[in-house]
């Protein structure tokens, strides 16, 4: 496959315009926590039930937090003034920027956020508006406002309000640089206090960064600031301010290349190209590089490799190493203030935040992360210094330190009592984000696989396509007439080719015919088929196509299923594909994402009334199937019998399956039979099986037979407005997927990724 292009401006901007208006406009919408269904639910939501908490409330305002969702709601507001890379674009114009910060609070730490925007660029009307909103809030987090007004507006607003406040774009950015440089110069054997720190760029993230180091043991006469007018020295009056000058040099050096001698640190929050390579060659041994302009960095990390081998690299990129994101920290700075009702966010813990991310970042690989990243996980070292933004462990850091240093500084008047039960809550939170996707991406783009698609000329598929592409998840090969898969590629508005952008399979006129063919007479010769026939299908059926790819090793993973009845797909693929060693059949495992969690069912889709010693198979393939998502499998039979209370053939071979289990997987928890309620609520599974082997929520359930777990499936889709990944199929040889036709494009590239990170870890197939 050739080199993918990049993606063009024009491409993300139509894609990023239909995401934001389709299928409702906007990121966010307001839901109801609490039921509505009767009068009763009516008298206690508003009159006059409502009055109760009213009155306790105003005999004790901490009782808000009991009664409100103010203690989980933060405020994103802005004045538009300084845009991401867009400039003073107003208010309005920002509210997209504001909804996407409203919705990474609400995915990655689930804190609510209404964002505002405000239309008013003077200092104390713009604090005058805000401070009045404290009653509303338990935290403010304030968003590209320009300096120096952001500056003096965070400091009047930590004076007159009795909430945090956090300017993101300053401390944000400070808290990850910091422990960046932690971490690097702890590779490098030096000293904060000693090490020599140039910086580019003087606005409110590059300061605060700044003064985070200076928090941590750097000192001031060791912190050198260039801007567009060059350094910043004592007795420079142009573009200066209070902020700035207090970082003022006595030197008469005044350019960038005559102050980055014998640096160990460049900070670089300015503009792209402004650290030359002549100039990373002065920098001292092991030099870290911060260069985090975005979308093009300072200094490429290429460009500064090709003159030091030893350089350390950070920038704001998602498509390099050591991404500096401010995702990391704020959504967990804010879960740990709010729940201890923190009545600011101080310098302690800002503290707590980089010694938290830092030391995530040495920690060894837990054995849930290394099996969600297909064994492939990071360690401390110079490609490694900050954790992923996506590291599911970065709540269970940085909150509880965050709750810890504002208990201990005095700040919380809510403290934490139990802390073991502080952090169950927040573990059972990171399976519950909706995230569950991301270290699956992640680790396919670790080594794209070749992943060939029977529709390959189907719309969905051709979109799915340039995602994979531009996103390095996988290598697609899709089975498709070239002038077809041009000139859809054309109607769509995408920029992929076939034969430059993606490989292709032409069913009329491809040179691997005859070795096909002949392949596929080997798998169904002796099963009634004629070589004749056996032609004719490898012309017409592209399934078969597909599978005789990846049997072959023309590809890694086969997608199939968009078009025609699953059990003619499911045919093919068993005849040619195979089962893994040992497994007795194949089986559909689903998963289904919501605003509950990950769910998985199984099966779906093969088999239609599966024996005891069949559906033990399929829990041990689906929990081997789960652990690729990170997550620990918590299983249930499922049973119109609740342990024991109905004797049936279905009960009974339920009971008889989990006896197998338990001894053929021990270290599974699982349990059953029981009642699907039972198996998603702990408190009703105590009242008939206290000392149950199942723990929690169940997360894959396991039916009696097709029936059952088919219409479950269906109605939990769309009752609970669920995304579908799958149907996974179980015990192939060689990863292969049947979709429905009812897949989105979105679908196809997740099961593409799954069936990625499976072609990773490789499986042979049975001679």
């Amino acid at each position: 496959m050739s080199d993918t292009k990049p993606t063009s401006g024009s491409d993300l901007t139509e894609a990023a315009l239909f995401f934001h208006e389709h299928p409702r406009p906007g990121k966010l919408e307001i839901q109801a926590t609490k039921p509505l269904g009767n009068q009763r639910d009516l008298a206690l939501a508003y009159s006059p039930g409502v009055a109760a908490p009213c009155i306790e409330i105003a005999k004790d305002p901490q009782k808000a937090a009991d009664y409100t969702a103010r203690q989980n709601l933060v405020a994103v507001i802005s004045n538009g003034t300084a845009v991401l890379g867009l400039g003073a674009i107003g208010p309005l114009a920002s509210k997209p920027v504001m909804e996407g910060k409203a919705v990474l609070f609400k995915k990655f730490a689930g804190i609510d956020v209404f964002d505002i925007e405000v239309d008013e660029r003077d200092v104390d009307r713009f604090v005058d508006a805000v401070s009045v909103l404290e009653p509303t809030f338990g935290g403010i987090n304030l968003e590209d406002i320009k300096a120096p007004e952001c500056f003096m507006i965070e400091a009047k607003l930590r004076e007159r309000m009795n909430i945090p406040v956090f300017h993101d774009d300053q401390h944000g950015t400070a808290i990850i640089v910091g422990a960046a440089v932690r971490n690097a110069l702890e590779l490098a054997g030096k000293e904060l206090s000693e090490a020599k720190i140039v910086a580019s760029g003087a606005g409110a993230a590059a300061l605060a960064c700044l003064n985070m180091l200076v928090s941590l043991g750097a000192k001031r006469e060791n912190i050198w600031i260039t801007d567009i007018e060059g350094v910043v020295y004592e007795g420079r009056e142009a573009l200066m301010d209070e902020w700035k000058a207090k970082f003022a040099q006595k030197t008469d050096k005044r350019t960038l290349s005559e102050v980055i001698d014998g640096a160990n640190v460049f900070l670089g929050l300015s503009a792209g190209g402004v650290l030359k390579p002549d100039m990373v060659a002065k920098m001292a041994d092991g030099p870290l590089i911060l260069a985090l302009a975005n979308p093009t960095p300072e200094i490429m990390p290429e460009e500064a490799k090709a003159v030091r081998s030893d350089v350390v690299m950070c920038t704001g990129r998602s498509d390099y190493p050591n991404q500096v994101n401010n995702v990391l920290c704020f959504p967990y700075i804010f879960r740990g203030a709010l729940d201890v009702g923190a009545t600011t966010i101080n310098e302690e813990m800002k503290r707590a935040a980089v010694e938290a991310i830092a030391g995530l970042a040495r920690e060894e690989p837990s054995d849930v992360a290394a099996k969600a990243y297909g064994g492939k996980t990071e360690t401390f070292g110079p490609h490694y210094l900050i954790p992923s933004p996506f590291d599911q462990r970065l709540i269970l850091r940085i909150a509880p330190a965050v709750a810890k240093a504002a208990m201990d500084s005095g700040v919380a008047t809510r403290p934490i009592e139990d802390f073991n039960a502080y952090l169950d809550r927040l573990n059972r939170f990171v399976f519950r984000s909706g995230l569950i996707m991301k270290p699956i991406i992640q680790a396919a783009s670790q080594d794209p696989k070749k992943i060939i698609y029977a529709e390959g000329e189907d719309e969905r598929v051709l979109r799915a396509a340039q995602v994979l592409i531009e996103d390095k998840i996988a290598q697609p090969i899709l089975v498709g007439r070239p002038e077809v898969l041009q000139a859809r590629c054309e109607r769509f508005g995408l920029k992929i080719r076939p034969g430059e952008d993606f490989e292709f399979v032409n069913p009329q006129d491809d040179p691997r015919y005859r070795d096909y063919a002949e392949e596929y007479f080997k798998c169904v010769g002796r099963k009634g088929m004629p070589p004749n026939a056996a032609r004719t299908v490898v012309r017409t059926n592209t399934t078969v196509i597909s599978a005789l790819a990846v049997r072959r090793g023309d590809a890694d993973a086969a997608i199939c299923g968009l078009e025609g009845r699953f059990i003619r797909h499911l045919r093919d693929i068993r005849q040619i594909i195979g089962m893994r060693e040992g497994a007795k059949d194949l089986s559909a495992l689903s998963l289904l994402i919501n605003s509950r969690g990950a769910l998985f069912l199984t099966d779906t889709f093969v088999s239609e009334n599966p024996s005891a010693i069949e559906l033990a198979e399929m829990a041990d393939l689906a929990a081997e199937e789960i652990h690729r998502f990170g997550i620990e499998p918590r299983a249930a039979l499922l049973s119109m019998s609740n342990f024991g209370s109905r004797d049936t053939e279905s009960s009974r071979k339920m009971r008889e399956a989990l006896d197998i289990l338990w001894k053929r997987c021990p270290n599974l928890e699982v349990d059953g039979e029981m009642h699907g309620d039972s198996a998603l609520s702990e408190a009703l599974r105590e009242r008939v099986m206290p000392d149950s082997r199942l723990k929690g929520e169940a997360n894959l359930l396991l039916f009696p037979n097709l029936d059952s777990a088919n219409i479950a499936l269906n109605l939990l889709k769309v009752a609970t407005e669920a995304l579908h990944v799958g149907p996974i199929l179980l015990g192939t040889a060689k990863p292969a997927h049947i979709l429905t036709p009812s897949v989105t494009s979105r679908g196809v590239v997740n099961m593409s990724a799954l069936a990625c990170v499976e072609a990773q870890q490789g499986r042979e197939i049975k001679p």
